[in-house]
């Protein structure tokens, strides 16, 4: 009687876990089963040309010497629509730009990913964007070109909610939770046209949420409703099923430095799938030893990681500056140009090379085309505009896709298809 009743308890826990998963609206199959293995990186989306007022090139609707976000600026040699500006090269003639928001932009973008062997990207979603849910607003008709894109060059791609913009003081992640819906339901991001592309861990789509745990947010983790957000992409019988991933800070598990003091960050990450702590800035090529720091960080969270069954995934990133932004957004704290330096891509090896020897299985590229920052693997030109207010990074006289080239080289590495090593590739 009691082999009976375990018979029938069993038989309907199957059937209503099976029922679940054929109600679930994401596709059952993808390219990209598992995050382990892979490099990703991350992928704004966000500029724009003069049809909106070179939007995160310029500042106050402006774009020039004197409005000027960018720090990296971008080749766009190779690009179908480009836009002129006011800025001037050496030689005389008028600096371009692209805009995110044009088709053939994207397109050009996830055909280096396959030109150079990159896995994908995480789409950025900003916690503003998950209340503008129109289906012609900038930001979604570049995630409709992307999941396009990455269907049709197989590449993998998730989205990454960023909860920059979240003011807390009564507003929380119910917004998230609703766009989910609309990202499934509208732009069908977890069952593309075509090839299925995207990226999941563990059988399941990954959903990243990012901004978990830092003292400058105005938010208090503890109000915003992240477990219930949490549950919704875990548990809900047609939008959930999904492995969540976190993006905290670089000191998250000891709670101190750039993280907040909090034990409840732990609880949210026991929670999780996967953690991303953000490493940008927080090391550099001009201290000695800073990548056995980097190395011993690592070793330290995966073993925590391991011991709370949470998988886990370093940050990388080829350098950082943000000169121009800082000069106008935080005029009393400007910022060196090329700050972290780039060294011809030595310190993004270094890192490539450190995490997996530290144990790494996966890795986070912080950014495929973030030239606001300076820390844009796309091709950037080593020959940028000249101005005595505006001041620009360049390639230390290489060529303007090394930073794709080397994330391949990286990727083969990852893939056991190359040997491991701590030298720089030579092409």
């Amino acid at each position: 009687m009691k082999m009976i009743l375990w018979m029938l308890i069993t038989t309907a826990c199957l059937f209503v876990g099976e029922t679940s998963a054929q109600t679930r609206k994401h596709a059952t199959t993808t390219a990209y089963p598992s995050y382990k293995g892979m490099i990703m990186a991350g992928y704004q989306g966000w500029f724009r040309g003069p049809e909106r007022n070179f939007g995160h090139y310029g500042i106050s609707n402006k774009f020039d010497e004197n409005h000027c976000k960018i720090d990296a600026w971008p080749d766009v040699s190779e690009y179908e629509k480009t836009y002129e500006t006011s800025f001037v090269h050496a030689d005389g003639t008028k600096a371009r730009v692209f805009s995110s928001t044009d088709k053939s932009t994207t397109d050009l973008h996830f055909k280096w990913m396959k030109e150079y062997d990159i896995d994908g990207v995480f789409m950025q979603r900003f916690f503003g964007s998950t209340k503008n849910r129109r289906d012609d607003a900038p930001e979604n008709i570049v995630l409709k070109n992307a999941f396009h894109a990455a269907s049709i060059n197989n590449r993998a791609i998730a989205m990454m909610y960023d909860l920059s913009g979240l003011r807390g003081s009564g507003e929380d992640c119910s917004s998230v939770i609703e766009d989910w819906k609309y990202m499934v339901d509208q732009l069908k991001v977890t069952d593309q046209a075509g090839s299925k592309t995207y990226l999941h861990h563990n059988g399941k789509p990954v959903v990243a949420i990012w901004g978990i745990g830092f003292p400058d947010r105005p938010y208090n983790i503890r109000n915003i409703g992240l477990e219930r957000l949490f549950d919704f992409l875990k548990n809900d019988p047609e939008y959930g099923g999904c492995a969540i991933m976190v993006g905290v800070p670089t000191f998250w598990r000891d709670l101190n430095s750039d993280c907040i003091n909090d034990p409840y960050l732990h609880t949210l990450i026991k929670q999780a799938d996967i953690v991303l702590p953000w490493t940008v800035q927080r090391f550099t090529p001009l201290l000695h030893n800073d990548m056995d720091r980097y190395r011993d960080l690592i070793i330290g969270d995966i073993a925590w990681c391991r011991q709370n069954n949470v998988d886990y995934v370093p940050s990388v990133t080829p350098g950082f500056s943000w000169h121009n932004l800082s000069k106008g957004e935080f005029p009393d704290d400007i910022k060196p140009v090329g700050s972290i330096p780039r060294q011809g891509g030595r310190f993004l090896w270094q890192q490539f090379s450190t995490a997996m020897i530290a144990g790494a299985e996966m890795i986070y590229v912080a950014m495929f085309d973030e030239v606001d920052e300076g820390t844009a693997i796309f091709k950037c030109s080593d020959n940028p505009p000249v101005s005595n207010v505006a001041k620009f990074i360049d390639m230390d006289g290489m060529p303007s896709d090394h930073y794709l080239w080397l994330t391949g080289e990286a990727t083969k590495m990852m893939r056991k298809q190359k040997p491991l090593s701590l030298k720089m590739p030579k092409r």
